[in-house]
C-alpha cells in the first residue's frame, strides 16, 4: 500500500504544463461545466504519449525482451535502433532534461523491489535501455540538450511487480491527477 501511495504521488500534477492539465484549463476557460472539463482532461490521459505511456513502455519492453540478448549491449542497441523509427517510450520529457525527479525516486524503489520480487533481470534490462537509448535518441534528434528517462520508464514495471493489470495503469495515473 505504501508503494502504491508513492506511485500516485509521483504521477500527481507536477507543474501545470502537461497535456491533461492544459486540456482541463483550456476547457474551463471556455466557461464549460466541470464535468466536460474533467472528461476532456481524462480523455487526454488515454494517449500513449501521456497517461498511457507506462503501458507503452511495458509493451515495448516485452518486444525488447523477446528480441535481444539482455547481456549483449550490441544486441540491445541494434534493437533500439529499429525502434528509433518510431519512439522509445520512457525516454525524454518536454519539461525535464537533466533528470525527472519523479523517475529518479521511482527508479530507486523499483530497483529495491525488483531485487526482492525476482525481477532483477527485468530491471537491469530497463536500465540498459535507458543507458543505451538516451544518447541514441539525442543523436537521432540532432540535439545537444540533455535528455533523461521519465517517470514512465520504471512505473509500469513497478505496477507489474505489484500485480496490477496493464489495463489499470492509465486509470491509476488519472486518479493521481
Amino acid at each position: 500500500a505504501h508503494l502504491l501511495d508513492m506511485m500516485l504521488m509521483v504521477h500527481a500534477e507536477h507543474g501545470g504544463g502537461n497535456n491533461s492539465t492544459f486540456v482541463c484549463r483550456a476547457l474551463s476557460s471556455s466557461g464549460t461545466d466541470t464535468y466536460s472539463a474533467i472528461a476532456g482532461a481524462v480523455g487526454s490521459l488515454k494517449g500513449p504519449l501521456h497517461g498511457g505511456a507506462n503501458a507503452k513502455v511495458m509493451e515495448m519492453f516485452r518486444y525488447i525482451k523477446e528480441n535481444v540478448d539482455p547481456h549483449d549491449d550490441g544486441s540491445i542497441k541494434d534493437y533500439l535502433s529499429k525502434l528509433l523509427s518510431g519512439k522509445i517510450y520512457g525516454l525524454g520529457h518536454a519539461v525535464y532534461t537533466m533528470s525527472d525527479p519523479r523517475a529518479v525516486l521511482l527508479k530507486k524503489y523499483a530497483q529495491r523491489m525488483a531485487e526482492l520480487k525476482g525481477y532483477a533481470d527485468d530491471f537491469a534490462l530497463l536500465q540498459k535501455v535507458e543507458e543505451l537509448g538516451l544518447p541514441m535518441v539525442m543523436e537521432r534528434k540532432h540535439s545537444d540538450t540533455p535528455m533523461c528517462a521519465n517517470v514512465d520508464m520504471y512505473s509500469g514495471l513497478v505496477y507489474a511487480m505489484l500485480g496490477i493489470p496493464e489495463e489499470v495503469f492509465t486509470p491509476l495515473f488519472a486518479s493521481a491527477r
